[in-house]
């Protein structure tokens, strides 16, 4: 068997620094984003468990206490997918405590995870103060264009997604997609809420891929698929605990305009969105309504990441007001806030300034804040100054969240 190739992750040195500060560090993230390549990768010399293994998930769920001392290690142990068996965290918190001051256990427990809401209300009970918590999304833009992989047009990008393994083992596009559908239906789903109707909920998934970069609208949701709202929304819920989509949420400033309250929904990769999507190749994107959509997912996605990457907590927004004007991502840095538009033209054209001197004016009734020049993202490849602001192409987005902290200082 070829050996996989490993591509150098942005979350490796917090990663490394998270370890020699505390007891337990957690990588939570989406299944197959390469958290546990990336444990391994750093921490080769740990005991490597797995509890997807169903003999050894039994045996922890039966006897966590002594799971944990029939896995002797010098250097640490690596628990894969923990939320299989959360109580073990208990027991880890028991070990930890009882360790003689002498023997400092830095970094020896490293704990994966793709259930976002399990393992934080687990974490929370047991293990508040001993444990870092560090956010793994699949493949950022940063990654791919560092390792080479990042392909020459948006449209093959948003096509192909992110997840490492399309990049690392070569593996086909649909087909990774499709068994990832089935391996979160079976396993995720069914552990996050009693769903009794797979069939439905897949449906539920589908309508959500066909509106990635619209606000929610609960009643549409509800009425699409039979359900109630507050069905849709628990089902939304399990959506964002299992890193399938995520909510920005509306920036509320008090700018004297009555606002957008909805939040707006977002798939983490556009790979997974086009499969549900049933667009077949890159070609067929390229003429498809769900386009643009898709291009503002990938930005929106990747801005994300950064922040991630960075260690920072998500401070991005969207904005719009009842008048009709908008900005399709405000970033948050404290005293700076940066807005940005996304467009899937391939062309700057002046229309595209179109919100910024009124997003300007707005911003100055604000003592507190300053605002950056405004941002243009778009589909084509070169970056461009304008009078009105910074033009970026989609491929050079990925160091936006760095330079603007830069600038923040």
């Amino acid at each position: 068997m070829a050996k996989k190739t490993y591509i150098n992750r942005a979350l490796e040195p917090s990663l490394t620094a998270a370890a020699a500060e505390f007891a337990v560090v957690a990588i939570l993230g989406p299944r197959q984003s390469g958290k546990t390549t990336l444990a391994r990768h750093r921490f080769p010399h740990h005991r490597y468990i797995s509890l997807e293994d169903y003999d050894i998930r039994e045996r922890a769920n039966t006897d966590p206490r002594g799971f944990l001392t029939d896995y002797p290690s010098a250097s640490g142990i690596i628990l894969d997918e923990i939320q299989h068996v959360p109580q073990l965290l208990s027991y880890i918190q028991t070990i930890i405590d009882l360790a003689p001051p002498a023997k400092k256990l830095r970094g020896f427990f490293i704990i994966t995870g793709s259930q976002n809401f399990l393992l934080n209300q687990a974490i929370s009970q047991s293990l508040a103060g001993r444990i870092t918590i560090l956010t793994l999304l699949p493949l950022s833009l940063a990654e791919l264009s560092r390792a080479n992989l990042l392909p020459d047009n948006i449209e093959s990008l948003i096509f192909n997604g992110s997840y490492p393994a399309l990049y690392t083992e070569k593996r086909s596009t649909t087909r990774l997609y499709q068994s990832y559908i089935n391996t979160y239906l079976e396993r995720d789903v069914r552990q996050l809420k009693q769903i009794a109707d797979l069939n439905l909920f897949k449906k539920f998934l589908a309508l959500c891929a066909g509106r990635s970069g619209q606000e929610v609208n609960y009643q549409a949701l509800s009425n699409d698929c039979g359900l109630d709202d507050k069905t849709v929304k628990a089902w939304l819920s399990v959506l964002e605990a299992s890193y399938v989509i995520f909510l920005l949420p509306p920036y509320y400033q008090n700018f004297g305009k009555r606002l957008i309250k909805s939040p707006k929904l977002y798939f983490i990769d556009t790979g997974l969105a086009c499969t549900l999507l049933r667009i077949k190749s890159a070609d067929e994107l390229h003429e498809s309504a769900h386009r643009g959509p898709l291009i503002e997912t990938l930005v929106i996605a990747d801005l994300l990441k950064q922040q991630y990457n960075l260690e920072l907590l998500p401070s991005l927004y969207f904005w719009r007001d009842q008048t009709g004007h908008e900005i399709d991502c405000v970033i948050d840095e404290g005293r700076l806030v940066v807005p940005l538009e996304i467009k899937a033209s391939k062309t700057v054209i002046s229309s595209f300034f179109k919100n910024a001197h009124y997003w300007q004016e707005l911003i100055k009734a604000d003592a507190t804040k300053r605002s950056t020049n405004f941002y243009i993202v778009y589909g084509g490849n070169e970056n461009q100054r304008w009078p009105a602001g910074q033009v970026v192409s989609w491929a050079q987005v990925g160091d936006l969240i760095a330079k603007l902290i830069k600038q923040a200082d």
